[in-house]
């Protein structure tokens, strides 16, 4: 079956988990790179602290810790969480006191909605904490066609600061 044209430009990956430190804080050293086994219990700590349950499919999370000798600058989580029917692999910045730093689409699988890799959408979680609710229409701008992939870009913005908290690397 030939799809169009327009629903492939949608799909694709964008960046490297790699590359997305780099990207998400410039000129940032990367301290560490570390895969967090998503054990029962931390699925567990994950769900406490958040209020809706994002999925928790991921086997693992990669970590990457980023600043100097003198001080963590923040963290790049990569997280996944469902679009409408397929997974859109983000890499979530996250700065050291919790807040949101900044994201990228690393990869997204839908059809349509690939407007939330955009940086003019994904600008607006800077500042933003595990206190905000990051829903579409309410606290992140709609994008027509997207609400799904909206709602998702945040349940994974705060399932990666709740993976964070959940490891105790921020409190």
């Amino acid at each position: 079956m030939l799809r169009p044209a327009s629903a492939v430009a949608q799909e694709g990956v964008f960046l490297t988990a790699e590359r997305a430190p780099g990207q998400l804080f410039p000129g940032m050293p990367v301290r560490s790179d570390r895969v967090v086994v998503a054990t029962v219990e931390l699925q567990q700590r994950v769900r406490a602290l958040l209020a809706r349950a994002p999925s928790l499919w991921e086997p693992s999370y990669r970590i990457f810790t980023l600043g100097d000798d003198a001080a963590v600058a923040g963290f790049v989580v990569i997280v996944e969480e469902i679009g409408k029917h397929r997974p859109i692999t983000f890499a979530i910045g996250v700065n050291a006191d919790g807040t949101l730093h900044d994201a990228a689409v690393l990869a997204y699988r839908e059809a349509y909605g690939g407007e939330v890799r955009d940086r003019r959408f994904l600008r607006q979680l800077a500042g933003r904490s595990l206190g905000d609710p990051l829903l579409p229409y309410r606290d992140l701008v709609n994008i027509a066609g997207a609400t799904l992939s909206v709602a998702a870009t945040g349940r994974a913005a705060r399932k990666a600061i709740a993976v964070l908290k959940a490891s105790g690397l921020v409190s």
